[in-house]
């Protein structure tokens, strides 16, 4: 193993579901130990955690849980920790990790991200949201036109590519249609209901051409991805598979008025740093909270000129399960939940390690790309099993 990359090693994943009862601290040990154990580590092993973006206590439903808190509760000694919006969105915590293995700040690094929002929806006493008297900073351009969703910041996007490059909802529809039907294989999946094409074109519109199967939802669960070095390989007794590539953009910190959403410079960037080409890519985890975004993923990765993401999904066979380029094969945030980025790298793993059972992609694939964000911002890893 080569000294100059990250390895992922343990993935974990608590229990997945809607207005779950239990503390999303217990959710977050949950996924840890199922790391742990996949990797073969034990928690003194671990020197390291890595979090988006900490905790927030605003807004505890989105991020309810710190790496400070996961260092006290599992009692690790932390040579070093991170946790904070200033990265590039959600596996931005994958590339801080991946950079702190590399330099020697640390030798496995426990990534997560802990989502509570449909528990804290449920229970507004326990889990309140602050709420501002004024309206300052970029949301002065959006609260005053009620655009408080950024299911309405996407479609502006989404918008153009209907009106520029002649999108459909037929065409958008396949992001929704393919998730779902991974979900159904998928026994940790949210949604569990088949989705067709009739329900896609009949259900209500939320911001035009987004309708509601277009979205993701609350969900409450931890993802926990270990990041370990290179000369740390020998202590884990699972299939390390490499970090090949990071790349990330932050353009501004805010939707407003950004002729490309970030997803398209990070992907660019991303191929500048490998020898790699989308050629060789067997899988891509594209994020999904809207459909659109894993339309524009795919243009701004290069497997599709700019304008070309409908004509490339028409029909869903190019990225259904058996199709040359599998997309979300958990399901994706519409129809395996909203994990908040990190489940696009869990899945990553699961699928070059060959654990996807009934969704597994069948021959033997090697070479993945996950993301998260895409909007004001993006990141992306380019994943290898040697």
């Amino acid at each position: 193993m080569s000294s100059d990359y990250a390895y992922i090693t343990g993935i974990g994943q608590s229990e997945v579901g809607m207005r779950l009862t239990r503390h999303p601290l217990s959710l977050t040990v949950d996924a840890v130990r199922e790391a742990l154990d996949e990797a073969g580590l034990d928690i003194s092993q671990i020197d390291g955690v890595s979090t988006y973006p900490g905790r927030v206590s605003a807004m505890l439903g989105f991020s309810p849980v710190g790496a400070d808190e996961l260092v006290d509760a599992l009692g690790i000694r932390a040579s070093w920790y991170a946790g904070g919006m200033e990265i590039s969105s959600q596996l931005g915590a994958v590339t801080a990790a991946a950079m702190a293995v590399r330099t020697g700040q640390a030798r496995h690094v426990i990534c997560f991200r802990t989502v509570y929002e449909a528990a804290a929806m449920a229970r507004p006493e326990e889990y309140p949201m602050s709420r501002r008297g004024r309206v300052d900073g970029y949301s002065q351009w959006t609260a005053p036109f009620n655009a408080l969703s950024a299911a309405v910041w996407t479609a502006q996007y989404a918008m153009r590519h209907v009106k520029q490059y002649g999108l459909t909802r037929e065409q958008l529809a396949q992001i929704a249609l393919t998730d779902r039907a991974n979900a159904l294989l998928n026994p940790r999946a949210l949604v569990r209901e088949p989705l067709t094409m009739d329900d896609y074109m009949s259900a209500r519109m939320i911001s035009t051409p987004l309708c509601l199967f277009d979205c993701d939802r609350y969900t409450d669960a931890s993802t926990v991805i270990i990041v370990s070095a290179a000369d740390a390989l020998d202590e884990v007794s699972c299939t390390p598979v490499r970090i090949e590539a990071m790349a990330g953009s932050v353009e501004r910190l805010s939707w407003d008025q950004a002729e490309w959403m970030a997803c398209y410079p990070t992907g660019e960037d991303l191929w500048k740093r490998t020898d790699y080409t989308p050629a060789d890519v067997d899988t891509v985890q594209l994020y999904d909270g809207f459909s659109f975004q894993a339309v524009a993923w795919l243009e701004g990765l290069g497997f599709c000129e700019r304008g070309e993401g409908g004509r490339f999904i028409e029909g869903g066979t190019r990225i259904a399960l058996d199709g040359e380029l599998p997309l979300n094969t958990f399901g994706g945030q519409i129809g395996g939940g909203r994990l908040h980025g990190f489940g696009f790298a869990h899945e990553a793993v699961v699928q070059l390690r060959g654990k996807g059972e009934a969704r597994q992609i069948q021959g033997d694939p090697r070479v993945a790309v996950c993301t998260s964000g895409g909007g004001p911002l993006a990141t992306a890893l380019l994943l290898v099993r040697d």
